[in-house]
């Protein structure tokens, strides 16, 4: 079975925003790039994705300059880079196609944010037939704010809100929604031997 590994909004958009201090995974450049040596000493296909929202004049917004790989990611001659303008990677992209034309019929995802681009990844690529593994340690979530929290507050403030989602609990509800209906849940160190 022809397999791939999909790297989702790895980006240094997320780095220009104050949440990023919260992160639950702010080193993730070394996990992905374990992922990806990986993939490549397979002979898988690796995929970048990047998240954009032209127009905006926001940290997504290509023409502000953020939409980039994070420093440290680099793709290789051949490796498609794609971008979206959607949650999941497939809907506004080729991703279908190009996996299709290499027979590929299993993918690894990691990336950014964990409950939000990846997962919705994850799960659309089941729907599809994919069989699928999410690398939970090669992903990263900020705290989500509680519907009815007022806009504009700081980092501290989201923090220390009762109501405010933790990236633990993220982490472990992405767990139980993944493991063993859409996705196979693993770790680095699981998914390379090391």
């Amino acid at each position: 079975m022809t397999a791939a590994t999909i790297v989702i909004d790895v980006q240094e958009s997320f780095r220009t925003r104050p949440l990023w201090a919260a992160n639950s995974n702010p080193d993730i450049v070394p996990k992905v790039n374990r992922l990806v040596a990986a993939a490549r000493d397979r002979g898988d296909t690796v995929v970048w994705v990047l998240h954009t929202e032209p127009g905006t004049g926001g940290a997504f917004d290509p023409a502000e300059g953020h939409v980039r790989l994070m420093a440290g990611l680099e793709p290789l001659d051949g490796e498609p880079l794609l971008t979206k303008t959607s949650h999941n990677a497939f809907t506004t992209t080729n991703l279908q196609q190009l996996l299709t034309a290499r027979g590929v019929r299993s993918l690894t995802v990691a990336g950014i944010r964990t409950e939000q681009c990846c997962e919705t990844t994850a799960r659309l690529a089941s729907d599809l037939g994919y069989d699928v593994t999410f690398a939970i340690d090669a992903t990263a979530t900020n705290p989500i704010e509680h519907p009815d929290a007022p806009p504009g507050r700081t980092v501290e403030e989201i923090l220390a809100d009762p109501r405010t989602l933790s990236t633990d609990a993220i982490l472990t509800r992405t767990r139980y929604a993944l493991a063993g209906r859409f996705a196979t849940v693993a770790t680095v160190d699981e998914l390379t031997g090391s």
